[in-house]
């Protein structure tokens, strides 16, 4: 058993570290009690792949069909300001479990990257404390745990209902409930056949208007639909039992859809997440938060709910305030902005470069700020295949689909989808500037404006210094390191020519 520098402070005084130390005794901050296990929450964490906002009923989608997550917001808190660390699924469930900045994960801040023993996670912490813990569906990862029969999200269950009949009675529980869907590839066809009306499907500013990228946004609600009808059946699950009250339900996706500028980009279409959290038991509901909320404060979270104190080496804050505050709107001035980042997703630049598209943002109520630290590179990846590193890779960044393709297509259409095109795929400035309350789908670039030199200049020193502060490699030197982990995953293949 590996206990961490973190754990051994968490112990209180040397006798209760060397225990822990030597193994014999499962401790994070202090032993629990049986007392303890009538009263700390149990724990469901619901995570889809691929689900970004605002595609859910309470957000106000007029089509996509969301119950579970609407009963969730509607008897506990909506957040309405909510980011991944990363907009990839290996970093952004990272951060998840870790309670870190996914760039201070070393090669798990890449996508199929290794996921190193040093690092602690709260499903583990939480097991030492007492908690049965288990794990459904898609976990941490695309990747590999460096000791690979490490269970990062919890011990693997068949599904949520087997993990309640074999858990111990009476002893807390957490829970990953993990699932594939909203993730690609779409039964093309399966939101219109299921009767959504494609004229009322929302669409980014980023997205052309086009029946393909209709129907192909209405087949991904369908695989929302289904991810809530997932945890719909968990939450009936916990009330059966009549443990629903004590249970705090978290229901989010691990980064944006997957379409052209959204998933793997650092723009509200492909960072901003779904997040709603029920907990009667301490959580007043009905109400709704404005304040900006960090995939990385989860973990800290769950550990001060279940009575225990994060780690020192979490960079997250819990949000255990918010939750038991009573308060709706902005709340804590402290979280008056977040930051976001990103490395390598797949590496689909031109050979030899094996790097990925290294970028930071900071992201207020007001503006958006994104440093690009290497602007010669494909955001999307290359668009040449047959010079791709990977051979095959088209685009590579960004996931095969009937609205990529169609974009790349049309590019030439018009100046509209030409313009569409170039935000999607083309090579981006060093910085990035959106004015959030002229430009709220991000498209009008002003970092190189006058005007704005000295909002520009002042989110690039918060910026840098916040990431001075928490160890980025892209900041503190050796951010080429990211570039250079092994890559242990596919590619998608280029599709072929328009017919």
């Amino acid at each position: 058993m590996r206990v961490s520098a973190g754990l051994r402070r968490f112990a209180g005084n040397a006798i209760l570290t060397l225990v822990a130390a030597c193994c014999l005794l499962p401790i994070v901050g202090r032993a629990a009690t049986a007392a303890d296990d009538a009263t700390r929450p149990n724990i469901l964490f619901a995570i889809a792949d691929d689900w970004g906002w605002p595609h859910a009923g309470v957000y106000g989608d007029a089509v996509v069909k969301t119950p579970a997550f609407d009963r969730l917001a509607r008897e506990g808190v909506l957040f309405n300001h909510t980011y991944v660390s990363s907009p990839s699924c290996t970093p952004s469930r990272g951060a998840i479990l870790t309670g870190q900045w996914h760039w201070r994960l070393e090669a798990a801040g890449n996508l199929y990257g290794t996921f190193p023993d040093k690092f602690d996670v709260y499903p583990e912490l939480l097991a030492r404390a007492g908690y049965d813990t288990g794990a459904s569906g898609k976990g941490w990862g695309p990747g590999r745990p460096q000791t690979q029969s490490r269970q990062l999200a919890g011990k693997r269950f068949r599904n949520f209902q087997t993990f309640l009949q074999q858990r111990t009675k009476g002893k807390p529980f957490c829970y990953w409930l993990g699932t594939s869907d909203p993730h690609r590839p779409y039964k093309r066809g399966s939101g219109a056949a299921a009767g959504m009306d494609l004229d009322r499907v929302h669409l980014f500013g980023c997205f052309p208007d086009h029946p393909d990228v209709r129907g192909d946004v209405a087949d991904y609600y369908f695989e929302v639909q289904r991810f809530d009808r997932l945890v719909g059946d968990a939450i009936k699950s916990l009330e059966a039992i009549g443990e629903l009250d004590n249970t705090i339900v978290l229901m989010t996706g691990d980064n944006g859809m997957p379409f052209p500028r959204c998933k793997g980009n650092l723009y509200d279409s492909g960072v901003r997440m779904p997040l709603a959290i029920r907990w009667p038991a301490k959580a007043k509901g009905g109400r709704t938060v404005d304040d900006f909320v960090s995939f990385t404060d989860f973990a800290p979270t769950f550990l001060e709910a279940a009575g225990l104190k994060p780690a020192a080496e979490m960079t997250g804050r819990s949000l255990l305030g918010l939750l038991t505050g009573g308060q709706s709107g902005r709340v804590d001035p402290a979280r008056d902005h977040v930051l976001v980042g990103k490395e390598r997703h797949c590496p689909g630049q031109e050979d030899p470069d094996m790097g990925g598209y290294p970028c930071r943002a900071i992201r207020t109520h007001e503006y958006l700020y994104i440093r690009n630290f290497a602007p010669d590179r494909w955001p999307a990846g290359t668009p040449n295949h047959q010079q791709a590193t990977m051979r095959g890779a088209w685009y590579g960044d960004c996931d095969n689909s009937p609205t990529k393709t169609y974009m790349v297509d049309n590019r030439d259409k018009d100046a509209t989808h030409r313009k569409l095109y170039d935000a999607a795929f083309g090579k981006r400035p060093a910085e990035e500037l959106y004015d959030l309350k002229k430009d709220p789908e991000q498209l009008e670039n002003v970092a190189g404006e006058s005007a704005y030199a000295e909002i520009r200049e002042r989110l690039s020193k918060q910026l840098t210094d916040q990431l001075r502060a928490t160890a980025d490699p892209r900041i503190i030197g050796g951010g080429e390191q990211f570039d250079r982990y092994p890559y242990s995953g596919g590619v998608p293949k280029y599709p072929g020519p328009k017919k």
